[in-house]
């Protein structure tokens, strides 16, 4: 082969490659050039733990929509979650909507469980059924203090025989 050929190979291969990690690194900050129509609904809770913009919003386990913003409500003192759910995803007005997370220390993620209203959610709206997150840090403490008590409570039985 001639120099040049195998240099326009070698330019094609690179081109390849970085066309691949970028697609990569797209990926793995949830980045999307999607062009989907939308519509915006909001949720108050009073945690979100470590939900971020961007996260998926999920239905059955199907990635249905993302977390568009995030922001503090200074009267009520809850967190705002705006998330875009795509239009091809209809769910009706009392859907309710719960702060999960992946596995025991994964991403954390919006999941929508569908009501039983015949009216179906329209851009604006917000949800009124919504569950906060679970907090490690607060079940840990909360078996702690369990078991602090439970063992006071046999020491203090045993000392009255």
């Amino acid at each position: 082969m001639k120099r040049s050929t195998i240099d326009i190979w070698v330019g094609v291969f690179v081109a390849a490659g970085f066309a691949g990690l970028l697609f990569l690194a797209l990926r793995v900050g949830n980045l999307t050039f999607s062009t989907t129509q939308a519509y915006q609904v909001q949720a108050k809770f009073a945690n979100i733990g470590g939900l971020k913009v961007r996260a998926p919003i999920k239905s059955a386990g199907v990635v249905v929509g993302r977390v568009s913003d995030v922001r503090f409500d200074n009267e009520s003192y809850e967190a705002i979650v705006t998330f875009n759910i795509d239009t091809h995803y209809q769910f009706p007005r009392d859907t309710s909507a719960k702060i999960l997370t992946s596995g025991l220390l994964g991403e954390q993620y919006v999941g929508l469980e569908a009501g039983g209203d015949g009216v179906m959610l329209k851009s604006g709206d917000r949800l009124r059924l919504t569950q906060s997150a679970v907090v490690l840090e607060n079940l840990i403490s909360q078996f702690l203090f369990n078991k602090a008590a439970e063992g006071k409570s046999d020491k203090d039985g045993k000392d009255g025989k």
